[in-house]
């Protein structure tokens, strides 16, 4: 599947931040799911319009990045538990790695996330910045 398609197939999740709610144990989860890794039900599920708030779970910096990503290092990638109790994984926007400490209150941004091909396609999605 090239990068084209799999950015189209996930607009959804990444526009929106579409998670499930199961209909059976009431938890949440990112991003969809077809059965439920809690209480594993098949068919029981929802989706579900997250608020893309939450809180920082855990996090890490990264000092050494890909090359794609190497012109904003360093820079955090944290465990945010939404508001909801699903957990998503992210980057960090607008503060320093040192900003940050576990249970900050996070929001979510849109912010570009990479430039693909010669051409120059950019991909936006979602990413996390601190609560002021």
């Amino acid at each position: 599947m090239t990068e084209t398609v799999r950015t189209w197939r996930h607009i959804p999740q990444r526009y929106n931040l579409i998670g499930s709610k199961c209909l059976q144990c009431n938890k949440v989860f990112f991003p969809l799911r077809i059965v439920c890794p809690e209480c594993r039900r098949k068919g029981k599920l929802e989706n579900i319009k997250l608020s893309g708030k939450g809180k920082v779970y855990s996090y890490s910096v990264i000092n050494t990045p890909t090359d794609e990503f190497k012109e904003i290092a360093p820079y955090a990638v944290a465990i945010v538990e939404l508001d909801e109790g699903a957990k998503v994984t992210t980057q960090i926007v607008d503060c320093g790695p040192e900003d940050i400490q576990i249970g900050d209150e996070v929001e979510m941004v849109f912010r570009k996330i990479r430039e693909q091909g010669d051409d120059g396609v950019i991909s936006y999605g979602f990413k996390f910045k601190l609560k002021k």
